[in-house]
């Protein structure tokens, strides 16, 4: 059993990856597999089961074997709105689960104690919301919410026009979970051709990947049903 409460997973894949020139940056190819396949793997023994929110065809991620579930407000309004989606499916679908941690799909290295420290951070400091941060970093869109905020995140989407989710996740009190950022920032994200020739550098040294990441995530975990 978890050290932690059960938590359900949701990668989020709804952006448009304009700075890798359009098309779905999840199924981008790192090393032989697609990122969101390397976000799964790091993600899924962590959490009860894992979703990915992603918009338009779902047929696409359908390899993935995860329930695909698409934005439930309009416009495409970023990583808020997949956050949103998450904790109302996980109300809906899976309501003994009470939080959700969202990862970006570009993100193929993150820790695996991701989670866990999540959750430490957050009961240590009595905040309702945790986020991941490295070294000077923070990276907001990685991050521990409560089902319960549902309700107030889609006021703040839908009549507010909230946006960014460093301010919705502020508004609320959020605890910052540190990692460090040597030898290399386990939250590095791929937004260029450039990064995806990074990243596979990453890869291509088993000794540093050791020594950062812990175990190789191969766990296997069941996907919800949805």
């Amino acid at each position: 059993m978890a050290p932690y409460p059960a938590t359900l997973g949701v990668i989020l894949a709804g952006g448009l990856a304009r700075r890798m020139g359009g098309g779905d940056k999840p199924l981008l190819m790192l090393e032989g597999r697609t990122l969101l396949a390397h976000v799964k793997q790091r993600l899924a023994p962590q959490c009860e089961c894992v979703i990915l929110n992603a918009n338009g065809e779902p047929s696409r991620f359908i390899a993935t074997c995860l329930p695909i579930v698409a934005d439930s407000v309009s416009d495409h309004p970023g990583p808020l709105a997949g956050i949103l989606t998450a904790l109302e499916w996980t109300a809906q679908n899976q309501s003994a689960i009470k939080w959700v941690v969202s990862v970006p799909c570009d993100t193929p290295f993150i820790p695996a104690d991701l989670v866990e420290h999540l959750h430490a951070a957050g009961s240590t400091t009595q905040c309702a919301i945790a986020y991941a941060a490295s070294g000077p970093h923070e990276h907001h869109a990685i991050g521990l919410w409560p089902v319960a905020l549902r309700h107030d995140l889609r006021h703040a989407l839908t009549v507010k026009g909230m946006r960014r989710v460093e301010d919705w996740a502020k508004e609320h009190g959020a605890a910052a979970a540190i990692w460090p950022a040597e030898p290399f920032d386990p939250f590095f994200n791929i937004n260029t051709p450039e990064d995806l020739d990074a990243a596979s550098t990453m890869l291509r040294d088993p000794s540093l990947l050791s020594r950062r990441l812990g175990n190789d995530g191969c766990g296997e975990q069941e996907d919800c049903d949805g």
